[in-house]
């Protein structure tokens, strides 16, 4: 059995890449950055490490790469003979992606083997953006061979620096959830969880895992942290990361059908994860993209405006919002942006246009300041 998976980073190696490993698969990394290609052609291998206290290692082997700007025809044959594709480059760059599968596809369905080709993306609904691009120039693809099943994944891969410039550490905790509905044939991959109803678990991810990054991201930041781990050191982060995830855990089990001790436990593996050592992580690069994580739909606002119609409790999602405008990071674009807009029309015009926020709500932000 063979996969393509495009974007040979450390989360494509120590996360999806291994999985498909560890299923059989001969894993082929399609990727513009030369260097890791060429290592992973001269290695054929490397080592996923756990972060954790004695943390295991795993040797991941039969592995191989493919310059996608440079070796197109290497491509084609590597879509042709596969029986998986997935993604971990980042969502706005599925478009692109698209643009590298889509011209072997007429191809691979003359071939009755079941393909399916999975975005794993820290984004809703990932794969209907990459199904998109695809069917944008395909055509209708219902009916035939390919599967394009939606998935939620969950594993922190810090930053790091190692010796072996393919060699990765990763968290020991992983959750990969897969739509089973859109999955073709029959032969799933051991690891993920197979669901019919895939948006209970993205929320649930979104709306503690994310939110509660961003917790301690912009609150820490206000108490002159600079990573993960400094940050729960502190009472203070500790306290309002619980205030937060408990105003969440309302929202995730009056929608879905998650119990408030399903939810709970959830709740006490994700602390876990933040306050692992090896796994401490810039508050810098947690707050990024500030813009996307204020938008209506994303891991703050949603929650915060459901609850604030709800006539629940949402006071610590207020204060997030607060802390979160007030967030300074000038090497990320998002925040540049949203300073200028804040600077030309106020806190309220910012929070009214680009997270819809109505104004009682808004004046809530304020007062929380």
């Amino acid at each position: 059995m063979k996969a393509v998976h495009f974007g040979a980073g450390n989360i494509g190696r120590g996360f999806i890449g291994k999985v498909l490993h560890d299923n059989g698969y001969d894993v082929i990394f399609a990727d513009v950055n030369a260097e890791i290609i060429d290592a992973l052609n001269t290695e054929r291998g490397y080592t996923v490490r756990i972060a954790e206290e004695n943390g295991a290692s795993y040797d991941i082997t039969g592995v191989s790469g493919i310059n996608t700007a440079a070796n197109p025809e290497k491509l084609e044959q590597a879509i042709l003979e596969a029986d998986i594709i997935t993604t971990a480059v980042g969502v706005n760059i599925l478009p692109i992606i698209a643009k590298s599968i889509t011209p072997h596809l007429s191809k691979r369905l003359e071939d009755a083997r079941p393909l399916n080709i999975i975005a794993c993306e820290n984004a809703v609904l990932a794969t209907n953006t990459l199904k998109e691009a695809i069917t944008k120039e395909t055509g209708d693809l219902a009916g035939s061979n390919i599967g394009f099943p939606n998935s939620a994944v969950d594993r922190i891969v810090p930053i790091q620096t190692n010796e072996r410039i393919l060699d990765v550490k990763v968290e020991p905790f992983y959750e990969w959830v897969i739509e089973e509905s859109q999955w073709a044939g029959d032969n799933k991959l051991e690891g993920p969880n197979y669901v019919n109803d895939l948006m209970p678990y993205i929320e649930r991810k979104l709306f503690t895992v994310n939110t509660g990054h961003a917790a301690i991201a912009y609150y820490g930041k206000t108490l002159g942290y600079d990573t993960v781990s400094e940050a729960m050191t502190d009472s203070k982060v500790q306290n309002f990361l619980n205030d937060v995830l408990a105003e969440t855990l309302d929202y995730i089990t009056t929608v879905y059908d998650f119990t408030a001790e399903e939810q709970n436990d959830y709740i006490d593996k994700i602390i876990k994860r933040f306050v692992n050592p090896h796994l401490s992580d810039d508050l810098n690069r947690v707050g990024r993209g500030v813009l996307r994580k204020l938008s209506p739909n994303d891991r703050i606002i949603k929650p915060l405006v459901h609850l604030h119609n709800e006539g629940k409790n949402h006071e610590a999602l207020s204060k997030l919002v607060a802390y979160a405008v007030q967030f300074d990071n000038a090497e990320d674009p998002e925040q540049v942006e949203m300073n200028t807009v804040i600077s030309e029309k106020g806190i309220e015009g910012f929070l009214s246009e680009h997270s819809g926020l109505e104004d009682s709500l808004i004046q809530e932000v304020i007062s929380a300041q």
